[in-house]
């Protein structure tokens, strides 16, 4: 089985299986055919991270995220009067991750060659996927800025305005590019393609050296971070990943959700704090070079913030100006016969990233360094050389004492994901949702999160309508500012698939509110 949010993508994993792939061949299809039929979300000029469960029931991760400049130390971006790292632009860019992701999961798990599974993506881009009122929308909504840079504006503004929905969205320097990058990944990062994209981004005012991006073709591969839930194992993506927040949350909600009516005033108001709690221990202790998060979950420190929970009262804030918020990320999930299972995340960061390419390439670039960095005296995320900035991206796998795959999924949706994430697990293992019930649920987000550009907004906890009014109320009651969206205007996109042990069927469901699709073959 195979979940996506675009049929396209769902489609070309659910071949690769009939046609006796396995998962982790599966999920790169799929990775590639996301970077054309999804190219506000995704790309090869972004970041990527995921998690292998072998058949043999280990569990591996695979983090894809890059370095800002050598010569971005703080100082550098505070000589040009700056008071937070831009979010558009060359000086937004980080080195990319995603290829040197995907390199290392096909080499540890795949039966296929990457000229082969990335050929369906290659032939899309060359004729083109129909644009979606997705990919309509997020056009327009950054035109001005496509418009400024001649690669983005020569694919995605076809007459010098966004394509109609329904056109499609042809990309032919983007297929020569998967076609180099199939044969050899890390020409990305010390080849041709590398020299070039340093060069462009030198030229305007990012100073890359080169040698951090040859850095950066180095995947972050090891064994997942685990965490007990319900009696089951919980498998998350290490740092940079925010994988350790979803499993201190699942440590704070332990016992305490199942107890409680499913999605009441209660257990929103526990969970939301569980959020707001990893989102103030976050930024007051955590950077990706430290293991400042190691403490947080330990059982001595969850029960010092179970009992700070228990008592009320909200976390510490976390200051500094607000500036615009954004992003958008997608993702896949695929899982074979033989219980090999991969959740692979993928992002740009913001909507088309930096919003700037690689000439001659079809590769837009990340904009993380500006979304994941902070320019704050002395914070342990603070920009600097060889310090990956901190990431939203996470992907999670449930096991059972036997090893056996027992849930696999993931979200989008920037710092919505720690939250949504621990949601779905909640729903999944407490109250014993199906996939299509655990995806479909009522969402609540507390914000603003970790994100450099919304650190300092006003405390809010935003709740689908669909909560209902005994609920809102209940909430706003225990003293949340509670901001009510439309029935299924939270964001994100979960997937999850289940492997029933009792009758041997997967079941597998993507989020109504985007426009994927679960396939099984």
């Amino acid at each position: 089985m195979v979940a996506s949010a675009h049929p396209a993508v769902s489609l070309v994993g659910a071949r690769v299986l009939e046609r006796g792939g396995n998962a982790a061949d599966a999920a790169l299809a799929m990775a590639a055919m996301c970077w054309t039929a999804l190219p506000g979300q995704c790309g090869v000029g972004g970041d990527a991270f995921a998690l292998l469960r072998r058949a043999d029931g280990t569990v591996l991760s695979f983090g894809g995220s890059g370095f800002g400049p050598d010569g971005g130390d703080a100082a550098f971006y505070r000589e040009r009067g700056l008071g937070a790292l831009p979010l558009e632009g060359p000086l937004a860019v980080a080195a990319p991750g995603a290829i040197a992701a995907l390199a290392a999961l096909h080499a540890a798990a795949a039966t296929r060659g990457l000229p082969e599974l990335w050929e369906p993506a290659i032939e899309a881009a060359l004729r083109g996927l129909p644009c979606t009122a997705k990919t309509r929308a997020d056009i327009a909504e950054h035109r001005a800025a496509l418009a400024r840079d001649p690669g983005a504006a020569a694919v995605f503004l076809p007459g010098g305005g966004p394509p109609r929905v329904g056109r499609p969205i042809v990309q032919p320097e983007l297929a020569e590019t998967l076609r180099l990058l199939a044969a050899d990944p890390a020409c990305l990062y010390t080849g041709d393609l590398a020299g070039r994209a340093v060069e462009a981004l030198s030229a305007g005012g990012a100073p890359f050296s080169g040698e951090e991006w040859a850095a950066s073709g180095h995947a972050l591969a090891g064994p997942s971070l685990t965490g007990r839930y319900r009696g089951m194992t919980v498998h998350q993506t290490p740092p940079p990943a925010p994988g350790w927040m979803v499993l201190q949350q699942a440590g704070l909600c332990d016992g305490t959700l199942a107890a409680l009516p499913w999605l009441g005033a209660e257990a929103v108001g526990w969970a939301a704090g569980a959020a707001m709690t990893a989102f103030a221990d976050r930024f007051a202790r955590c950077a990706s070079d430290n293991d400042a998060w190691r403490e947080l979950l330990t059982p001595a420190s969850l029960a010092v913030r179970r009992a700070a929970l228990a008592a009320g009262g909200p976390p510490p804030a976390m200051p500094t100006p607000p500036v615009p918020a954004g992003g958008d990320t997608t993702s896949v999930v695929a899982v074979d016969e033989s219980g090999t299972a991969v959740s692979l995340i993928h992002s740009l960061a913001f909507t088309f990233g930096a919003r700037v390419t690689i000439p001659g390439t079809g590769v837009v670039l990340n904009n993380r360094l500006g979304r994941g960095a902070y320019l704050l005296d002395g914070h342990p995320n603070e920009v600097a050389p060889r310090r990956r900035p901190l990431h939203t991206l996470n992907a999670w796998l449930v096991t059972d004492d036997s090893g056996r795959l027992r849930h696999v999924g993931n979200t989008p949706g920037g710092d919505g994901q720690v939250q949504w994430n621990t949601q779905l697990l909640s729903h999944l293992l407490d109250h014993g949702a199906d996939p299509a019930q655990a995806v479909a649920a009522p969402r609540f987000t507390v914000f603003p999160g970790g994100d450099a550009d919304v650190l300092g907004r006003p405390v809010e906890l935003r709740c689908e309508s669909r909560l209902g009014g005994p609920v809102l109320a209940g909430l706003r009651a225990r003293g949340h500012a509670v901001r009510v969206q439309g029935p299924w205007e939270a964001g994100g996109g979960a997937l999850v698939v289940t492997a029933d042990h009792g009758t041997g069927a997967l079941l597998g469901a993507a989020d109504p509110r985007q426009d994927g699709a679960a396939l099984g073959v």
